[in-house]
């Protein structure tokens, strides 16, 4: 096909590349180099107690837990061998499963309800990455010292007092997670057997492995990995930004208060050097755990632990101005300088009442739904061997697999019943044991006369089993549905 002598020819000109290449290669620099260490500097104050009283609380309920005992059992136990979850009062079996779903979904709309009301909460006083970063950074503190000990004894050459103090750290990191190794198996296999067992040395392969699974999880994210988690691995400080909104309580930095920043003595005065309260001292980045600097706005690597809070307020105080130039505030209230009255009235939004909603919706289902467990469970499977025979007198008769699971930790009495058609009748046993926690079945046969089944001959009629026991005085029962087939 021969081209037309009217098509447009676009010409090609060579362009440069070694400038756009170098860029090109000092971004991917920039952007892949290992990130520094961060030796964050410790700090006292409000924020830093509530941390610390937090950290105490969430320890004492893991590793305390599993020693509690309740009805001569473990108070909560996991216990997968068997099947069956023991949280204080309560046995859930693998079909309980819902309120398991229940309770994530539950969790899930408080997270989104504190984030929406006050940001990532949960990350600075009760995300386990955060607790186990704060004591294992305490460890090293006692062990290295603050943060320029810390930094000294890094840069200084290998020595026996280097060695001593680094040995003696992770002695003590290894120590921690091998515990909290063991305690976390402790809840899945009771956790007095698993003591003497290790008394013994004699795990089993699995508990080996969890144990040390677990423990060398928490040595490598709490002792190496820190901050990182929180920065590049979390995917909540990747949706936060969609959770909250200008009317969230954050940390904050007041630019208008702050700037220009610039050091000066205690007694100068500021606005004659035309400077702000910020003497750019810098302690607000060195007592950050994710090395970011407030000072440059809000960041997704926050996690709204407050440190700089405290640290700035105490610089406050030296040089003898208000404290909060560094402070829990919405990006609305620092914009229209609101006071604090009016910060707490606008958190309650459309969005935040949504989930308030949402979360008594959720709380009502799961207590409701615990509050009428019946203490056991019944399944009915029909025979299909054989959907029905009839007897030599002429009966008709169906066979079924009864199965009562006991929720309870008492062994029960069963009694069944059989409701649904006229002149239907029982012909085993109708009681039944069944141990506590446990799971007990039987086979039922059940017959109709021959005059009865004469006007449902071909057809499956409904009928109802009705399983009843004595429970605290009353009379528990739980109906369920099945068929009896009537040959024609």
């Amino acid at each position: 096909m021969k081209k037309s002598s009217h098509a447009k020819i676009i010409p090609i000109q060579l362009v440069s590349t070694q400038t756009s290449t170098a860029s090109s290669s000092d971004e991917l620099i920039s952007l892949c180099q290992e990130p520094g260490k961060i030796y964050s500097r410790s700090v006292g104050g409000r924020f830093a107690r509530l941390r610390w009283v937090m950290v105490w609380v969430t320890q004492l309920v893991f590793y305390g837990i599993p020693w509690l005992q309740w009805n001569d059992r473990q108070a909560v136990l996991f216990n997968l061998s068997s099947s069956r979850f023991y949280i204080f009062g309560l046995v859930l079996h693998p079909q309980d499963l819902i309120y398991l779903a229940i309770l994530m979904v539950l969790a899930a709309l408080t997270l989104f309800f504190f984030t929406a009301v006050a940001g990532r909460l949960w990350c600075g006083y009760a995300c386990p990455q955060t607790v186990y970063t704060e004591i294992f950074l305490w460890l090293e503190r006692v062990t290295e010292g603050d943060r320029l000990a810390r930094m000294r004894l890094d840069q200084a050459p290998w020595g026996i007092r280097k060695i001593a103090r680094k040995s003696g750290k992770h002695a003590l990191w290894i120590g921690l997670s091998l515990f909290t190794g063991f305690t976390f198996v402790g809840y899945f296999t009771p956790i007095q057997a698993l003591a003497n067992e290790l008394i013994a040395l004699s795990f089993s392969p699995w508990e080996w492995f969890w144990v040390l699974f677990y423990g060398f999880a928490t040595y490598g994210n709490a002792g190496y990995l820190r901050e990182q988690i929180c920065k590049q691995m979390c995917p909540y400080a990747r949706i936060q930004s969609a959770l909250t909104d200008m009317d969230s309580m954050v940390i904050a930095y007041d630019v208008e208060r702050g700037e220009s920043r610039g050091s000066r003595t205690r007694a100068a005065d500021p606005k004659a050097l035309g400077l702000g309260d910020c003497i750019d001292c810098t302690l607000c980045v060195q007592v950050c755990p994710t090395g970011i600097d407030i000072r440059n706005g809000l960041q997704n690597e926050c996690i709204a632990c407050a440190a700089c809070i405290d640290v700035c307020d105490e610089v406050m105080e030296k040089m003898n101005y208000p404290k909060g130039l560094i402070r829990y505030s919405s990006g609305k209230g620092m914009a229209d300088k609101l006071t604090a009255n009016q910060m707490v009235k606008r958190v309650w939004r459309p969005r935040v009442w949504f989930y308030s909603v949402l979360l008594l919706l959720v709380v009502s289902i799961f207590i409701g739904g615990l509050s009428t467990r019946k203490g056991f469970a019944v399944d009915v499977i029909k025979d299909r061997g054989a959907m029905a025979r009839e007897t030599g007198n002429g009966d008709i008769e169906n066979i079924y697999r009864l199965q009562i699971m006991n929720t309870t930790e008492k062994m029960q009495i069963y009694t069944t019943h059989a409701q649904g058609l006229p002149g239907l009748k029982l012909v085993t046993d109708p009681v039944l044991n069944v141990p506590a926690a446990g799971i007990g079945s039987q086979t039922i046969r059940l017959t109709l006369s021959a005059e009865a089944a004469q006007e449902h001959r071909g057809k499956a009629s409904p009928i109802i089993f009705l399983v009843e026991t004595q429970a605290e005085g009353k009379v528990v029962s739980v109906e369920e549905k099945s068929t009896f087939f009537i040959p024609r």
